[in-house]
């Protein structure tokens, strides 16, 4: 005769299943973009971490202003009808509404990461308008020669005009200058050079970075 033997701890293996049940489900909700998106709020301010070299290094070298704030790229983000989107312009597309987890993924395999900023409460209300100027500048292309051009936009730029009617940044006068050398970085040097342009330096501009220092902002965290 064959006997089968009672599970002697039916109640622990039970509470064992339930507990990896759980989570399961926990890594699965706070591994989606339904997850990241919940630390987002309606015209928050998406700044994604500059590269060490190429174009990405050359733009933080001549306007990283803090340690900790070091950008090249920024969007802000829409939600509509219970989806996400960030409103951007970058060379590949120009100015474009990209859905929120594509905007994510194109970061995260540059090696890249983003860091949200978001209107402190006393100047939230300027979020409506800013957002629906962003919508009307979609389509244009990437402004490449970074020169403030009314047909076509790079990132600081597409963002700073989005808010600009309630002045929440301000243009400053550009510079191209290697802090640690008191040159123009040669990375620029050659850039304008093959485009027969004189570098602008103290021409009207913005980056990230200048954007991120901006005391209206107030960082939220990463995504």
């Amino acid at each position: 005769m064959i006997l089968f033997k009672k599970n002697p701890f039916p109640k622990t293996t039970g509470a064992f299943i339930r507990i990896m049940f759980f989570a399961v489900l926990f890594l699965l909700y706070y591994c989606t973009p339904h997850a990241k998106s919940a630390l987002l709020k309606n015209g928050d301010l998406l700044f994604v971490t500059a590269k060490e070299t190429g174009l990405s290094g050359a733009i933080n070298n001549v306007t990283q202003k803090e340690k900790e704030a070091s950008f090249d790229h920024i969007g802000i983000v829409e939600t509509k009808n219970n989806h996400w989107y960030v409103l951007h312009a970058a060379p590949k597309g120009g100015s474009q509404k990209q859905k929120l987890e594509n905007f994510l993924k194109d970061q995260s395999d540059d090696g890249q990461k983003v860091i949200i900023y978001r209107l402190k409460p006393e100047y939230q209300k300027s979020v409506p308008a800013a957002l629906k100027k962003a919508e009307s500048m979609l389509g244009k292309s990437y402004n490449f020669n970074y020169i403030l051009d009314e047909n076509s936009y790079y990132c600081s730029d597409y963002i700073e005009r989005a808010f600009r009617e309630s002045s929440i940044f301000k243009l400053e006068s550009m510079t191209f200058i290697d802090p640690e050398t008191g040159k123009t970085n040669e990375f620029w040097t050659e850039f304008y050079k093959k485009k027969n342009l004189e570098v602008p330096e103290g021409q009207p501009g913005c980056n990230p970075n200048g954007l991120a220092a901006s005391d209206k902002l107030e960082r939220v965290g990463g995504l």
